[in-house]
């Protein structure tokens, strides 16, 4: 396969899946994961991709109707802010915890910060499932259900189902907005499958970047006041410290 032609194809894959991981390519390609490193170098200086520990995220052509998810698109946000609170959050994990992780770019980060841990996941996520399908130390279960292809997600009644049958020590999860106390998401399905999974873990978790204050999305979830602890970014403002100090969570700001 020539140069050209080779990348060519690795651009086609990586627009239509979103985000993979270098052994996958390597496998589809038949060539080298050190050739696919190069590849993807080039990609990422010309602002096509963005690399992660042992993969890559699409970030390039967001008009390219080909691309099924809208998750690698959200990736590109506030893309800092995120990794802080992941950091943050992952140290509340100890090993051999069971831990829910729902769908979405924030637990997505905190997902690559957990490799390597001693863990059993549960998730719906199939970007966060693909993370750990070499991880060895971790038990990955993944709840089923229908597929909401622009996040990657497994919603509906059977994930709704499986969800019940599960308890954890600890839920993390995100959302698209918080305003006035109030969470919100911007699919039913979503909040229906995040309602679900607050009921059966013991400690709720909430990643929620500063952009998120002060937002509102199609969906309410609940209550500010259900969730145990908050992590988010220095950006936070006096008046938003006091809103979650009000509500009784617990308050924990990455850096």
């Amino acid at each position: 396969m020539l140069i050209e032609e080779r990348q060519s194809r690795l651009q086609t894959l990586l627009a239509q899946r979103g985000m993979s991981d270098l052994e996958s390519l390597s496998a589809e390609l038949r060539v080298s994961q050190s050739t696919v490193r190069r590849d993807l170098d080039t990609m990422e200086s010309q602002g096509l991709v963005r690399r992660t520990h042992g993969g890559v995220i699409w970030v390039g052509d967001r008009n390219n109707s080909t691309r099924p998810y809208a998750f690698d698109q959200r990736m590109a946000v506030q893309i800092d802010e995120k990794r802080v609170i992941a950091r943050a959050a992952a140290k509340l994990v100890g090993n051999g915890q069971t831990i829910l992780l729902d769908g979405g770019t924030t637990t997505f980060h905190l997902a690559e910060e957990l490799q390597g841990r001693s863990l059993q996941i549960v998730t719906n996520s199939l970007p966060i499932a693909n993370r750990f399908i070499n991880d060895e130390r971790v038990e990955l279960i993944l709840t089923g259900g229908l597929l909401y292809p622009r996040y990657g997600v497994l919603l509906g009644p059977a994930a709704e189902q499986f969800i019940d049958t599960v308890h954890a020590q600890t839920l993390f999860f995100s959302v698209a907005g918080l305003h006035r106390g109030v969470l919100y998401n911007q699919n039913l399905l979503l909040v229906q499958a995040e309602q679900r999974m607050m009921e059966q873990a013991q400690r709720r978790v909430l990643l929620c970047d500063s952009s998120k204050f002060d937002q509102q999305a199609l969906a309410r979830l609940g209550e500010l006041n259900e969730i145990d602890v908050l992590v988010t970014d220095s950006a936070i403002t006096k008046s938003q410290r006091a809103m979650v100090k009000q509500a009784g969570c617990e308050l924990i700001v990455g850096g």
